[in-house]
């Protein structure tokens, strides 16, 4: 196990155990615990990389972001940035203030793109003649005071891009809100169960008990309520495990298969 880092405070679980069997059974789970769960989903394979280690991955992937880290700037594109793949920002609903205890950045809201033309005007008296304004209006710039080609003047004006994708854009900016303000994705309305192997659905006692039918259990003094604490590195360890394995809860908590980190 990892050297604990200093986070906020560690969220909890209960867990339901067969001592018998050695498994964990199911978890009642908070809304916290389910957003960091949730959270997984929208984790960037490059930053799952970078928290766990390139030794730790099973398969090819840590291989690339070593080439990555590697590659010498002299073969990286003008304006591309090799921090954009291995340190990437997570933009997702499911990561709120409680739950992010890998120390997931807190996405913001994307700025607008700013777009400019000529400054000189076109109203009578203005600069020049219309025909001249309507050439210096053929010209837009990303870049602030860029020289106009047609007068030589500076493009200051600013301009309103209106974009087709403005309904998606709205949903990313209003997903990137949720984030910040710290709402994560599920309500706190109940508490959820989640199984070993990462499903979640709301607790329901009726549910519970059928599940100890599906399990076969047959000795009831044989389980065993259990509650551990999820900090940090049981962060790391559950994301290791999500990866690797179908018993992510009784791998970690229980400790039946080896889930160190590097």
């Amino acid at each position: 196990m990892a050297t604990t880092t200093t986070t906020s405070t560690a969220l909890s679980m209960k867990l339901l155990v067969d001592t018998q069997a050695q498994r964990v059974l199911f978890a009642e789970a908070s809304k916290d615990v389910v957003d960091f769960l949730f959270s997984l989903l929208a984790l960037p394979l490059g930053t799952a990389v970078k928290l766990l280690g390139k030794e730790a991955i099973v398969g090819c992937i840590g291989s690339l972001y070593g080439s990555v880290e590697k590659l010498d700037g002299t073969y990286v594109q003008p304006g591309a940035a090799k921090d954009a793949l291995l340190h990437p920002t997570v933009l997702s609903p499911a990561v709120s203030n409680q739950s992010s205890l890998l120390g997931l950045p807190a996405a913001e809201a994307p700025e607008p793109k700013m777009f400019y033309r000529c400054n000189k005007g076109c109203s009578p008296g203005g600069f020049g003649s219309l025909s001249n304004c309507a050439s210096c209006r053929g010209y837009i710039t990303d870049t602030y005071a860029t020289g106009c080609p047609s007068c030589g003047g500076q493009m200051t004006t600013r301009l309103t891009l209106v974009s087709s994708s403005a309904e998606l854009g709205d949903k990313v900016v209003s997903q990137a809100t949720a984030v910040v303000s710290g709402k994560g994705f599920v309500q706190g309305i109940v508490t959820y169960m989640v199984m070993d192997d990462l499903a979640v659905t709301p607790m329901s006692s009726i549910s519970s008990i059928t599940l100890l039918n599906t399990f076969a259990v047959k000795d009831i003094a044989a389980l065993q309520e259990k509650t551990v604490q999820l900090g940090y590195n049981e962060g790391l360890e559950i994301l290791k495990a999500s990866l690797q394995s179908k018993t992510v809860l009784t791998d970690v908590f229980l400790g039946n298969k080896t889930t160190s980190n590097a």
